[in-house]
């Protein structure tokens, strides 16, 4: 595989960023992720953040140096997580869960396969239109694709997210087959929220990744004005000729089938998916804590 990335998370008009964003990747696979930690619950940005960590040693686990299936993979990621968050709450005696949106993608095999809950969006750009997009998890959403009726309904409330009292809904789309030069882009609700799908696009395709992802980043929080939300966005452009040469190139081509690499900090899970041991629960967590610290005193 060879791909150009670029990710950045900025902290916006807000007290703090509850978002979270990485990718990893082994010789023949590679996962994206994003959570963006929801307000109006406690700890977001720990819910966000143990996700990430969550799915991403279960890839480590799982991707050897393939995935069997990533849309099944994605799929029970997605619940592993989920059961993570309401584990961590229990455990604490939290009266409400911390909670977070989800979209995460795996490149395989020549295609990109995506699942998505919440308000987190991915756009797929091709030869500088918009091939697809996600839909989110909300009731105008829903309402604009003849899903739902509006009647006493706040449009903008999502129905649905990690860490919720009930099983999540979401969607896994794919495989998609990609093209050469292709650009898939993983973003919260802080870019489109300030910015049309036109500009992102627009955007996204007129500049390699490595340049438009940190202009579209500037551009929403201008938008957004003093009270801008986190905005955090990663992308990546598929098979760039000059992927190799570039700083933000990867190739997966000469490393070993047993080299995993990542972005996110996260612990191999030895035990089974749908049973995840107290052990690896209390190294998410410690880990989690040392980021949110670290964080704090940076603000300090």
């Amino acid at each position: 595989m060879k791909f150009s990335v670029f990710q950045v998370s900025r902290r916006g008009g807000r007290e703090k960023n509850e978002d979270r964003m990485g990718y990893c990747y082994t010789r023949q696979s590679g996962l994206f992720v994003l959570a963006d930690g929801m307000g109006g619950h406690p700890e977001g940005e720990v819910a966000a953040q143990l996700t990430l960590q969550t799915v991403s040693a279960l890839f480590q686990k799982e991707a050897r140096t393939q995935l069997r299936s990533p849309g099944e993979f994605l799929a029970t990621a997605l619940m592993a997580a989920h059961h993570q968050i309401v584990r961590y709450a229990g455990e604490r005696g939290m009266l409400d869960t911390p909670r977070t949106t989800l979209v995460a993608a795996v490149v395989q095999n020549g295609a990109a396969t995506w699942v998505h809950c919440g308000d987190s969006r991915l756009y797929v750009v091709r030869n500088g239109q918009l091939l697809t997009r996600t839909r989110d998890h909300s009731y105008i959403e829903q309402h604009a694709a003849g899903v739902i009726r509006m009647e006493h309904l706040n449009r903008n409330i999502l129905f649905t997210c990690l860490g919720s009292p009930t099983k999540p809904v979401y969607d896994v789309t794919g495989p998609v087959v990609l093209q050469q030069g292709d650009k898939i882009l993983l973003c919260s609700d802080g870019l489109w929220g300030s910015l049309p799908d036109p500009e992102i696009v627009r955007q996204l395709a007129a500049k390699p990744v490595a340049q438009a992802v940190p202009d579209l980043a500037e551009s929403a929080l201008r938008a957004g004005g003093p009270q801008s939300d986190n905005v955090t966005v990663i992308a990546f452009e598929w098979e760039t000729p000059d992927a190799i040469e570039s700083s933000n190139g990867v190739s997966t081509d000469s490393i070993s089938d047993g080299v995993f690499a990542s972005t996110i900090q996260s612990g191999v899970l030895d035990t089974q998916v749908d049973d995840l041991d107290d052990a690896a629960i209390e190294r998410s967590i410690a880990e989690i804590n040392e980021a949110i610290r670290r964080s704090a005193a940076r603000k300090n």
